[in-house]
């Protein structure tokens, strides 16, 4: 669907083109010292934060520092020199979701933190669970896998007008057989934001254990798990958090934690106390194992003490303007096709160009030197059917990006249309 045109931003001339050229205040962020610590901003429209973001120079050095350190004297006794350090890696993720840092575990992903909170729970043949049109694929198949092992059902919540999920319709769904409900906060296109704290509220007053995928909402807008109402929350490091691939956590309220028994465990998880016993441990480390990337997850500690000392107020606000910029400059163009739904858009930003396919604009963006990514029907398959999507183009800008970046890829989209090259 088309979006607002009522503020619409026309393509720039191509002296606006320099996006190293020294930034606009504002609000609340000193965008300049942001930008110094993201060289590459300098010299290209890095815009697909919802793929994996540019890390500041923090991480980079706290990464490559400690894997000096591996070098010098080997992992093991990096490890422990790093222990103080990496045990506040779990106090910076509690406090960025309002949490104790007991409920937090650390893992290689936000996948696998998921995998290991929906595979602990208990199905049964008639069991309901109760997802959303926009949920992520990897989400869905697990889903279907439990839907063939146990018998249980899978029940997709409406949406309301606006095209996000419609609390009023979830709390109609709710009885006795619901086990779980499961919703992605930001899906991976459609510029959607789920009213995830509504739906806690019913899910809490129904008993009923609710699991977040806040995978692209960790990073852009702030996150009070509290607020929420959600029992597990996962989330990756390195999209909107700005820390490195490899990293994710998982939040377990710890009410629900205590019932809950990792799908898989290892000594570290549940030590092993006699030679037919085992205990498992009594936090949300019970999620975890043994090894693990000291040097990512240094990283991703110092990712979101970054964003910390930013304030997440202020990036949510720097990351829907530009957002909404694009939009309206996208939908000053004949044709274009923006495809975002809800009340307040995200800050990811999908559209489509007229007789061209998303590679062909993501290709052609990349030569400009303008990142963008796209996404594919599979990835939000019930979405794009029910849309009738095609491969959609991809844009997501974050807190450091200019307004400079934002009107390149309006008007390398207006080069595109009008066959020239900008």
């Amino acid at each position: 669907m088309n979006g607002a045109r009522d503020q619409a931003v026309g393509p720039p001339s191509s002296a606006a083109f320099n996006s190293a050229s020294t930034p606009a205040p504002v609000a609340g962020l000193d965008l300049e010292r942001i930008r110094a610590d993201t060289p590459a901003a300098s010299h290209r429209a890095y815009l697909n934060n919802a793929g994996a973001a540019l890390m500041p120079r923090q991480v980079v050095d706290t990464v490559k520092a400690h894997i000096d350190l591996e070098t010098e004297v080997g992992g093991y006794e990096a490890a422990a020199l790093a222990a103080d350090r990496h045990q506040n890696v779990y106090a910076s993720v509690a406090s960025l979701l309002g949490a104790s840092k007991d409920e937090i575990a650390l893992t290689e992903n936000a996948t696998v933190a998921w995998q290991m909170a929906f595979y602990a729970l208990r199905f049964a043949p008639g069991d309901r669970i109760l997802t959303v049109q926009a949920e992520y694929a990897a989400n869905y198949v697990a889903y279907l896998q439990m839907a063939r092992r146990t018998g249980v059902s899978i029940e997709v919540i409406p949406n309301d007008a606006s095209g996000q999920t419609d609390p009023a319709a979830l709390a109609r769904m709710i009885d006795g057989r619901v086990k779980l409900i499961s919703v992605t906060w930001v899906p991976t296109n459609g510029g959607l934001t789920n009213p995830a704290a509504a739906i806690g509220r019913i899910a809490r007053a129904a008993r009923v254990p609710y699991l977040l995928d806040a995978c692209q909402a960790v990073g852009q807008m702030p996150v009070d798990v509290n607020a929420l109402g959600c029992d597990m929350l996962s989330a990756t490091g390195r999209k909107f958090l700005r820390g490195p691939r490899g990293t994710g956590f998982l939040y377990v309220r710890r009410g629900l934690l205590e019932q809950l028994e990792p799908p898989m465990i290892d000594h570290f998880a549940a030590p092993w106390t006699a030679v037919d016993t085992y205990s498992l441990r009594d936090d949300a480390r019970r999620f975890e194992t043994w090894e693990s990337n000291i040097a990512a997850q240094l990283g991703l500690g110092a990712a979101i003490d970054y964003a910390q000392g930013l304030g997440l107020t202020s990036i949510e606000a720097r990351c829907h303007a530009l957002a909404q910029r694009l939009r309206n400059g996208l939908n000053s163009l004949p044709g274009v096709t923006v495809h975002d739904l809800g009340e307040r858009p995200s800050a990811i930003v999908s559209f489509s160009l007229p007789g061209l396919a998303a590679s062909t604009v993501v290709a052609f963006a990349h030569q400009q030197k303008i990142s963008i990514g796209s996404s594919d029907p599979s990835s939000t398959l019930l979405d794009a059917r029910a849309r009738a999507l095609p491969a959609v183009v991809r844009a997501s800008p974050h807190y450091y990006n200019t307004e400079t970046d934002i009107d390149r890829l309006v008007a390398c989209c207006d080069a595109l249309l009008q066959g020239t090259q900008p």
